[in-house]
């Protein structure tokens, strides 16, 4: 029995328009070559997706048709500017759609002419006579100068007197530098100007042109011997340096009791701090990564000499010298960490570790002269103590006690072993005198 029986319909089967159509199979699609499988099954095997939006070629833009060049090379006149003489050449120029190019030579830009100054006759006689040089040869030499543009090699060859470069070189200059401070009306008009910031010396132009002519003139003999010297200097340099980096390592080791802790010294100590030199602290104090290194950072290196140099002192020791140097109204960082600012610094940290460990073994030298004299008063007990003798006490005559008793309490007293303040007070004198018994 099922719904239909329930229900008093005919067991009629289903049409075939209500039978659930079969959907055909899928033909499986082959995976295009150059796609890994992994990027394949991401794409759900529908194929790689574009990387670029399919747009069509109408929607573009279209390229303007380009005009077609013609381009030739011709032979041609020119003229340029630079030149005054009007001279007229011929070279080869490109040529595009038969237009000849015009202007001037491209190469005219570079032509620069260097500013010569003239000079009056007044200024000549005021600001320019040299007992050296007349005046027909400084108007050549300033004529060849604005001629050949301040090339001096080819101004000494023209000229007509004997004169070397640096001879002609040193009277261009000072005769330049004389207008231009004589024609300013100020002097920063003409500061910036390099003639006057850099002023040309023939002296040392003279030595530079004979050490360079010596330098080029050396045999082949004599630059082995030079390389050897060299070679023997450096020798010398390496070894002095080895040398030194020894005794510095050294230093340390010998200068550990220049710095002694408060804290580690003893009430009985007597030894007495050493005294360094502050360059030699400075040193000791430098450690051995920074002392290799040739340029470093100054103001962390001295943090690392502070850390060195209070190594041996305790915390409590280098918070009291910061407190001092506080007090003395001393930076615990120099402003301007030069060397000799940090060597300085150094020293005076030295100098107040040295003066907490004088004060710390002065405590202790007088703790040590308190404690001997206590023992001192242990030993005889008849020297009374100055607290004992500010006592006030009445005077009682010898007569009033007996001889007996006397010598029987100081031989109890010589007898004791406390302190005299521990030994029973001495009865009142008052008091009736006790009876004498059979061992007395």
């Amino acid at each position: 029995m099922d719904a239909k029986d329930i229900l008093g319909l005919p067991k009629t089967p289903f049409s075939s328009s209500q039978e659930k159509k079969s959907r055909p199979p899928k033909e499986p699609q082959r995976k295009p070559d150059g796609v890994s499988r992994e990027v394949y099954a991401l794409t759900g095997g529908v194929g790689m997706a574009p990387l670029m939006p399919t747009v069509e070629a109408s929607h573009l833009k279209r390229r303007p048709a380009a005009e077609k060049e013609k381009v030739t090379w011709q032979w041609l006149p020119f003229t340029s500017s630079a030149r005054t003489d009007n001279l007229q050449l011929y070279h080869w120029v490109r040529v595009v759609n038969g237009v000849q190019p015009t202007g001037d030579y491209q190469f005219a830009k570079y032509n620069k002419k260097v500013d010569i100054l003239k000079y009056t006759d007044e200024e000549y006689e005021k600001y320019l006579v040299d007992p050296a040089w007349s005046r027909e040869e400084t108007d050549q030499l300033f004529e060849l100068s604005e001629r050949f543009d301040l090339r001096f090699i080819v101004i000494a060859d023209r000229f007509p007197a004997t004169r070397s470069v640096e001879d002609l070189k040193s009277r261009y200059y000072s005769v330049t530098q004389a207008l231009l401070i004589a024609r300013a009306r100020s002097f920063d008009e003409v500061s910036g100007n390099s003639s006057l910031k850099e002023a040309y010396d023939a002296a040392h132009e003279t030595e530079r042109k004979r050490a360079l002519s010596a330098l080029l003139s050396r045999t082949k003999q004599q630059e082995r011997k030079d390389a050897e010297i060299l070679a023997e200097a450096k020798r010398i340099m390496e070894s002095r340096a080895a040398s030194k980096n020894a005794d510095e390592a050294r230093v340390p080791s010998s200068s550990d009791n220049a710095l002694v802790p408060v804290e580690d010294v003893s009430p009985m100590s007597s030894t007495h701090p050493s005294l360094t030199h502050p360059y030699t602290a400075a040193n000791s104090s430098i450690p051995n990564s920074l002392r290799m290194l040739r340029v470093y950072l100054r103001t962390h290196a001295l943090d690392q000499m502070v850390q060195a140099a209070s190594a041996s002192a305790g915390l409590r020791i280098i918070k009291r010298v910061d407190q001092t140097l506080q007090d003395l109204g001393v930076n615990l960082k120099p402003k301007v960490p030069t060397k000799a600012v940090c060597v300085e610094h150094l020293e005076l940290r030295n100098e107040i570790l040295t003066l907490l460990n004088l004060q710390k073994q002065l405590q202790n030298k007088e703790a040590e002269v308190s404690a001997n004299r206590e023992s001192s008063f242990t030993e005889a007990p008849n020297t009374p103590m100055r607290s004992n003798r500010d006592i006030d006490r009445p005077f009682v005559p010898d007569t009033v006690v007996f001889a007996g008793e006397r010598t029987v309490k100081r031989d109890h007293k010589r007898k004791s072993t406390g302190r005299f303040i521990d030994a029973p007070p001495s009865p009142p004198q008052s008091k009736r005198p006790r009876k004498l018994k059979g061992s007395d």
